[in-house]
């Protein structure tokens, strides 16, 4: 089966897990704004998470990678646990917390609170407050940080200034492929207009910061589980069935389980 393409045949037990969302909702552009006080919960795609691991630890930090088992991992804006859920993959030991209750980790202020001991910092923090998070994140970890941002984080003075300048990362790991993140939810088919990269600090490496690239994965580091564990969702095709589904809500004024139940052999 695709795993970007909703199983008709599915049981509905499956599909209680799947929310399929209309076309509309497909892309988040590169201009995306957001208010100075938005938590700007954008999860991570699990695949993403992967990436860092398999395409810049492991080629390029192999002896800290071997290590990663035996580590402690620290996600300090968790959210519902998409990055979280991955970095038990590599290691046993995850701390996950949140300023936020998504009902998954602690519910800790990562900059102004107290925070546990931690050998590895792994994030995809707010952007109005990356900054911030990653000078602490660096303050705390033992071994290193890996922060997953929007490319264009690299750009500004202020930035320059007060983080890339004195300290700049190890590496900076371009994504070729596009990232799509939505508000909110994780879209498993999504698209997106926004580049992003993982940044990672290696602990005592002050080397000049060294470009890679990582190369499209997105099917290749896809689980076939991914959309049960973590609740993935489908933006679907104008002519998808769904759509009539919706108008029948629209139209009835109703959305009672026993109608969904009804129609969902259309889908």
């Amino acid at each position: 089966m695709d795993l970007f393409t909703a199983n008709p045949s599915a049981p509905p037990a499956i599909l209680d897990r799947v929310a399929i969302l209309p076309s509309g909702d497909a892309a988040v552009m590169s201009r995306r704004f957001e208010p100075d006080d938005s938590l700007d919960y954008f999860p991570t795609p699990p695949w993403a998470t992967r990436a860092v691991f398999e395409y810049v630890l492991k080629l390029h930090t192999p002896t800290r990678y071997n290590f990663l088992g035996t580590s402690t991992l620290f996600d300090p804006a968790c959210g519902e646990g998409h990055m979280a859920l991955v970095l038990q993959e590599y290691s046993p030991t995850v701390i996950a917390s949140d300023v936020f209750d998504y009902g998954f980790g602690e519910v800790r202020d990562f900059l102004t609170g107290r925070v546990p001991a931690a050998d590895w910092v792994f994030m995809n923090p707010p952007f109005n407050e990356g900054l911030a998070f990653i000078e602490r994140a660096c303050s705390i970890a033992k071994y290193g940080v890996a922060v997953l941002v929007r490319t264009q984080f690299k750009e500004g003075v202020e930035r320059y200034e007060q983080l890339f300048r004195d300290c700049p990362p190890t590496f900076s790991a371009q994504f070729v492929e596009r990232v799509p993140m939505h508000a909110g939810r994780w879209v498993m088919n999504g698209k997106t207009a926004t580049a992003y990269c993982w940044l990672v600090w290696i602990t005592g490496d002050w080397s000049p910061t060294r470009e890679v690239w990582i190369p499209p994965c997105r099917r290749e580091l896809t689980h076939h589980d991914d959309w049960l564990r973590f609740g993935g969702c489908l933006n679907a095709p104008k002519k998808h069935p769904v759509h009539e589904l919706i108008d029948f809500h629209e139209k009835e004024k109703t959305n009672t389980l026993a109608n969904v139940r009804a129609l969902r052999g259309r889908l």
